[in-house]
């Protein structure tokens, strides 16, 4: 009983923090779903299941669903192709690649708003580093990659690749680290060539990592904001107004509460549901590792 009370007590710091900033506004935000609340106006009336009905027949709240999967179906699969190759780079055994790492790992420990002011920057159309380095290659480019429709979602996506290196990297260089090294060496007996023994034994060996990256960064996508936030507010002409942006604006700008409640939520089944399939997907390749 005593060691159960000193591993009680170990817990209940993580346990707290999960109740009360996590399963107690998850609770709360289900029930205010169920009402019309205006955070200015005193009354509450219960509307039932009128908010996700409204919600579903919402063009704004659409267009906002497929942002956000345009989004994802472009920067998740774009971040892992590239976070992998990197993971085998600094996999090398060469003097001083920790530092390397931890260069790669940086912008993922860095201010997501400082991060933002920084791509703004980058993305400016007279003095940005793009169109500066395409002027000095002799290429007068003045684009306004935030405030052009066709250049918008990609703005967002290349940075989110560089944002999300890090982690996605770490992940995959604790797999390789992993991976017996006899495997590799039976490989090299016969004869395969270094690209083989990557497609052949490193990606399958991956498998777990690549499921886990692929689940938690389409989450991450899904639930984009502060890019968003600070760096083109939805537009322009709302090409960039993503679901995590749009419950913002229900909630914070017009006020509905409720309303951006049920859309939380109706974001929560969207989730579940990809999750469930990208598991379903990649089921095949995980036959012989201990996944439930």
């Amino acid at each position: 009983m005593k060691r159960q009370r000193t591993a009680w007590l170990f817990v209940a710091p993580a346990t707290l923090h999960l109740l009360v900033f996590a399963l107690i506004p998850i609770f709360a935000s289900l029930y205010l779903s169920f009402f019309k609340w205006h955070i200015l106006k005193p009354a509450r009336p219960f509307v039932g299941i009128h908010n996700y009905s409204s919600t579903l027949v919402e063009p704004k709240f659409w267009n906002a669903m497929w942002n956000s999967t345009r989004y994802a179906i472009v920067s998740v699969p774009l971040g892992i192709i590239v976070a992998l190759l990197v993971a085998v780079l600094v996999n090398q055994k060469l003097k001083g690649i920790t530092v390397f790492r931890t260069i790669f790992y940086t912008p993922s420990i860095t201010s997501g708003v400082a991060t933002a002011m920084l791509w703004i920057y980058i993305y400016l159309p007279e003095h940005g580093l793009i169109n500066s380095m395409l002027s000095a290659l002799g290429k007068n480019n003045k684009t306004d990659f935030l405030n052009d429709p066709a250049w918008a979602m990609w703005a967002l996506v290349f940075m989110s690749v560089w944002t999300g290196l890090g982690p996605r990297m770490v992940l995959f260089l604790a797999g390789i680290v992993g991976i017996p090294q006899t495997l590799y060496e039976a490989a090299e007996l016969d004869g395969a060539s270094m690209l083989r023994q990557f497609w052949s034994v490193t990606l399958p060996m991956l498998a777990p990592t690549t499921l886990f990256v692929l689940l938690t960064s389409t989450i991450s996508a899904f639930q984009v904001f502060t890019p968003v936030y600070m760096m083109t507010k939805g537009g322009p002409l709302d090409t960039t107004d993503v679901i995590g942006y749009h419950i913002y604006w229900e909630a914070w700008s017009k006020f509905n509460v409720g309303m951006a409640s049920a859309q939380t939520f109706l974001l929560l089944i969207v989730i579940a549901a990809i999750a469930a399939f990208q598991y379903r997907i990649m089921k095949n390749q995980l036959e012989g590792y201990s996944v439930a």
